[in-house]
């Protein structure tokens, strides 16, 4: 940490340019705010140190949320750049930031003290190198006693990373590290729509997704030097946190939930289509895992189209970016085509429900012989349900190929 005397002596007009200077400003130290007069006024000054000893053009941005307690004037007096952002939310805050940000390069942090802003030289070093997104690690570079939780320290946080990396396929292991660095172009090219604290997130993710190069350093995390309570809500937050990965990646949302039982109550089904099944002496598989096998296919398969229509729609919508693989299957399964696979699975299934009320109407719908008929009901019934589903499904992805054109 850069020593507060030395801080003091250092007078703002000298460590700002004047916005007529020549030459591109290279970077915009922004700071989303809110009622952050504690802390705020050491942090612009700690930016402008960081400006000033590494000869770099640039700015100190506070994107002010609403503050009521003076923290304008605070960063006024520091000759910091204020704009104001009407609308609520850290996600707002920042999202407008960036958009006002005049440098080709923003590092964002919190206005709290907990990030060292007169410390930058490893961000800056890996965007001058090309990477568009320098997280900071606070696992690697120290976490102070007192700054983080122990829940969030040692469960929370790897936890919730440790799933982003497996949904993702990112290398990163601090998700949540809310100083980093970026290209502001490569940012703003992602569209990014979150108004609260999940746009940091947000951002990460859409990086991997997007194929940005991205890295990290690593970083300390002193305790909050402000005196009221942060803004986090640990398990509000780790909930949106985990929504938030899951509605960003529809494979492990949906996909692969739905392959699962698709295959196997599908498998199992046929398997007890020729009788009961001995597993032990006293354990035999029969009607009644038939009727599981049989709902577990009906919902594998609605999670599968679940997952074909998020993914389009996430394409569309600009969240996710386009497919190859989706476009070829969406391609060869076009509304017709699925209408007529739908229509013979229809049949089939009509056919099957047709012959076990025929068999019926033969003891004049009185008793029948339970196993038999009930081993071709319940399947007939499935393939039923299955048609319909898909001609439903077809329609709705029609909709959206609507919306694409």
């Amino acid at each position: 940490m850069t020593n507060a005397r030395v801080l003091e002596t250092i007078k703002p007009a000298t460590l700002t340019r004047d916005e007529k200077d020549a030459g591109e400003i290279e970077l915009t130290v922004l700071m989303p705010c809110l009622n952050e007069a504690e802390t705020l006024g050491i942090c612009i000054t700690k930016a402008q140190y960081y400006l000033a000893r590494s000869k770099i053009h640039g700015e100190v941005l506070v994107a002010d949320n609403g503050s009521a307690d003076g923290s304008v004037k605070i960063a006024e007096g520091k000759l910091a750049r204020v704009m104001h952002v009407p609308i609520r939310g850290y996600g707002s805050a920042l999202r407008h930031g960036i958009e006002a940000a005049r440098g080709r390069f923003v590092v964002m942090g919190d206005a709290d003290d907990s990030y060292d802003f007169s410390n930058l030289d490893a961000f800056v070093a890996e965007l001058r190198a090309g990477n568009d997104l320098v997280m900071g690690n606070r696992f690697r570079g120290g976490i102070a006693k007192g700054a983080m939780p122990p829940l969030h320290r040692y469960f929370g946080n790897p936890a919730l990373s440790w799933i982003g990396r497996v949904l993702f396929s990112m290398n990163v292991g601090d998700f949540y590290c809310g100083l980093r660095a970026f290209r502001k172009d490569a940012i703003r090219s992602l569209g990014l729509v979150s108004p609260g604290m999940e746009l940091a997130l947000e951002m990460v993710i859409r990086s991997g997704i997007a194929g940005l190069k991205i890295t990290e350093v690593p970083t300390t995390l002193s305790p909050d030097g402000r005196s009221r309570p942060p803004h986090l809500r640990t398990w509000k937050d780790g909930w949106r946190s985990l929504r938030l990965f899951l509605l960003f990646s529809p494979r492990w949302l949906f996909l692969y939930p739905g392959l699962t039982l698709l295959t196997v109550g599908l498998g199992m089904a046929l398997l007890l289509q020729s009788g009961p099944i001995s597993i032990a002496p006293n354990l035999k598989l029969d009607l009644h895992t038939l009727l599981i096998c049989c709902i577990a296919t009906i919902v594998g398969l609605q999670s599968v189209s679940f997952a074909v229509i998020a993914r389009r729609y996430a394409t569309v919508r600009g969240f996710l970016p386009r497919s190859d693989s989706l476009e070829k299957i969406l391609g060869f399964l076009k509304l017709e085509r699925l209408l007529v696979i739908a229509l013979i699975i229809g049949i089939i299934g009509f056919a099957g429900t047709m012959w076990c009320l025929i068999r019926w109407s033969e003891v004049s719908f009185g008793d029948l012989e339970y196993g038999t008929v009930l081993r071709i009901l319940m399947p007939s019934i499935t393939l039923v349900a299955i048609s319909m589903q898909l001609v439903f499904t077809s329609f709705f992805a029609a909709l959206l190929d609507i919306a694409a054109e």
